[in-house]
């Protein structure tokens, strides 16, 4: 019987990566697919679960693993975790930052040519045979180019939007919990919440997804905003209210929307947005590169391998419990 610890894993590993973790625990791999009866039954031995960050790992769900001390998730949100009773529990919770910044960031100055140029209902309009039958063309986009692009959050995926932003001549203003955005940003200004609303022409969301964060946008937010304003939202989807939202988007309150995340995901083939014509809704493809996902896993694997063999793991969330949980058997 082997005296290396037990560990729980549903991520799909490549060969090297699962012999990577056998020289520190003894790993149930979970087939895609699995019940929720294996999961349980993997987890109530485990002290250590390498798994996606859509997983929900709640109170009731961790009660179900006495041993657990590292958790490690493919993502960079853990929101999935409860925090507070993980960290009580002495439970390194691990996650995977950094690597996607580039990816996401991509991806939100695309969703904002994307609401810029009209470039699904002009993609629509040929496929639909409106320009083979001379029929009137979508109206008219409008230019990146000395408008203002407000960042709620401005972190590592915040800036690097702001990077790509400036490229096309945009202005860009900010909201998070410091004013002096440091070195090299003089020309990224700090704005209060209400501030940001009022100025900015596009509204991208950065953030966690926290008690302070849910909801930051609802009713009053959207109300306060331009009638020609658009919101990006590449985060987390409750940072939403979603109905305040489609009720915005449906009177035209304001311009559009172009979400990457919903408050459900995936959503209900009747949710009233996917009726809204001004939203384009994406499944989720923040990350969704080849080269950005190999390194989330590989990330993954080594923040789990480092806490599993006792070692400080490249990232974790509550560090203050590290010594606990790398010591802990």
């Amino acid at each position: 019987m082997s005296s290396l610890p037990k560990a729980c894993v549903t991520l799909q590993l490549t060969d090297s990566d699962r012999a990577r973790l056998a020289e520190v625990c003894d790993a149930t791999h979970l087939p895609a697919g699995y019940t929720p009866e294996a999961f349980t039954a993997a987890l109530a031995e485990s002290e250590g679960l390498l798994c996606s960050n859509q997983i929900p790992l709640g109170r009731d769900v961790l009660a179900l693993a006495p041993r657990l001390r590292v958790i490690s998730g493919f993502g960079v949100g853990y929101n999935n975790v409860d925090l507070d009773e993980a960290t009580r529990r002495g439970i390194a919770v691990c996650n995977t930052p950094g690597v996607l910044s580039a990816a996401v960031a991509d991806l939100t100055i695309g969703m904002i040519i994307t609401a810029s140029r009209g470039l699904i209902p002009n993609a629509a309009f040929v496929r639909e045979g409106g320009w083979a039958r001379r029929e009137p063309a979508p109206g008219l986009g409008w230019d990146l180019a000395s408008k203002t692009l407000g960042l709620i959050g401005f972190g590592r995926i915040g800036r690097a939007v702001a990077e790509r932003a400036r490229a096309f001549g945009m202005r860009v203003i900010y909201h998070d919990t410091f004013t002096d955005p440091g070195a090299g940003w003089d020309d990224c200004q700090y704005r209060t919440l209400d501030d940001l609303f009022r100025e900015c022409d596009v509204l991208s969301l950065h953030v966690n997804l926290t008690d302070e964060t849910h909801h930051i946008i609802d009713a009053r937010a959207l109300g306060l905003m331009k009638a020609s304003a658009w919101v990006i939202n590449t985060s987390r989807g409750p940072v939403i209210d979603q109905p305040a939202l489609t009720e915005a988007l449906r009177t035209k309150q304001i311009a559009g929307a172009v979400l990457d995340v919903l408050e459900v995901e995936p959503p209900a083939a009747d949710d009233p947005i996917l009726t809204i014509e001004n939203a384009v809704i994406l499944p989720h493809i923040g990350s969704a590169t080849v080269e950005t996902r190999a390194a989330m896993l590989e990330l993954a694997v080594a923040n789990f391998v480092a806490a599993m063999g006792g070692q400080t793991p490249p990232e974790c969330v509550n560090p203050e419990i590290l010594e606990r949980a790398l010591t802990r058997r």
